[in-house]
Parts: C-alpha cells; sequence; structure tokens
C-alpha cells in the first residue's frame, strides 16, 4: 500500500468534508497517532493516516451518516439513530473501504471504534482512541499532561485515558454507550477487581 498517496487523498477528502475546526482536529490527531506508534513500536505511517481518516464523515447530514454506518453489517442501534454522529467511525471505516480501497481489518477497525471503543481492540484502536482523546487542541491536553501520559507502559497509558474520557462523560450526564460499560469493564474493572484479591 501506497500510504503517502493514500494519506494525500484522505487529507484533501478530510478537508473538503468537514468544517475547518474538526479538519485541524485531525490533523492533531494524526500528529499525535503517528507519535504514540512510534513510542510504543507500531506502525507510524498508519496511525498519521487513520487520524487523518477517523472523522472524515463527522459532518454528514443524520440520514447520510445512518445509511453509510450500516452498510458495514452492524445493527444500529436505537441510541444511534438517536444521536447518529455516534455512527462517524463507523461511517468513515465503510468510506474507507468503499472509496479508498483499505483492506486492512486494524486500521478499519480503530476508526470504526475511535469514539467508544470496544473489547478486545488491537492495538492501532488503542492509540487512535488515545490520540483523539489527548491531541493538543483538548482543554486537559497541556504539555505536562501530554508528558506523563508518556511514561506510563501502553496498556497503562490506554487505561489511564480510557478512565478519564468515562469519567468525562458520566459528569457531564450524557448517555452511556453500551459497548462503552463493557469496555470499562474489561479494561478497568476486572483488573481492579483482580488487584484488590490480590491484596
Amino acid at each position: 500500500m501506497d500510504y503517502l498517496t493514500l494519506t494525500e487523498e484522505i487529507r484533501q477528502f478530510t478537508e473538503q468534508s468537514v468544517k475547518k475546526s474538526r479538519y485541524e482536529h485531525s490533523l492533531r490527531v494524526a500528529q499525535m497517532c503517528a507519535r504514540i506508534c512510534r513510542f510504543y513500536r507500531l506502525d507510524a505511517d498508519k496511525g498519521y493516516l487513520i487520524g487523518i481518516a477517523h472523522d472524515m464523515c463527522k459532518d454528514l447530514p443524520a440520514e447520510q451518516m445512518i445509511s453509510t454506518a450500516s452498510r458495514d453489517g452492524f445493527a444500529v442501534l436505537e441510541l444511534e439513530v438517536r444521536k447518529p454522529s455516534l455512527l462517524h467511525g463507523r461511517a468513515a471505516a465503510v468510506l474507507m473501504k468503499e472509496k479508498f480501497g483499505v483492506k486492512d481489518k486494524q486500521m478499519l477497525e480503530a476508526i470504526a471504534v475511535h469514539t467508544y471503543g470496544k473489547v478486545g481492540m488491537c492495538d492501532l484502536s488503542k492509540a487512535l482512541f488515545i490520540a483523539d482523546k489527548i491531541e493538543p487542541g483538548r482543554p486537559q491536553a497541556t504539555p505536562e499532561y501530554i508528558e506523563n501520559l508518556f511514561t506510563y507502559d501502553f496498556d497503562g497509558m490506554f487505561r489511564a485515558v480510557l478512565e478519564e474520557n468515562y469519567e468525562y462523560v458520566s459528569k457531564k450526564g450524557f448517555e452511556i454507550y453500551p459497548e462503552t460499560e463493557s469496555v470499562m469493564d474489561f479494561y478497568i474493572r476486572n483488573l481492579e477487581n483482580k488487584e484488590n484479591k490480590e491484596e
């Protein structure tokens, strides 16, 4: 796969498809995802590409968002019908496959689940999830905050960001995505229970 050409095609498409602030966010996520991948010895080219692509469908009209996302073969939940923006990752993954010919399962998974995660997600998915939440445009993402996260091992960084994101969503009073609860149980609560038993 020619990542340089593909990344540029996707960058141009994203720039034309979303509002300016979202495009700038996508650039920062791409840079952060590539940095995470380099630091933890993952594929930085893939990291940058999925960062550029992850929000390419965020500004689609609701009906188009639902119809595009539903082509991935998974059910559209009632919550997603009520709040179609939750489907933007799934829609982007469909577009990556149909429009840009991307077949890499880990890249497609990373884009599809970057908003809420999933149980058993691959390392590339974790890297994009983290990058989306800690890119420097986020209010909490000071240089000190970011550098501190890089003192963790990879799974430790992921768990820290996952827990912080869950607390943020909960405090804001947003409806919790069902998969998010499963992800929290899998990566945080079960681990805490295990550690408590060992003590």
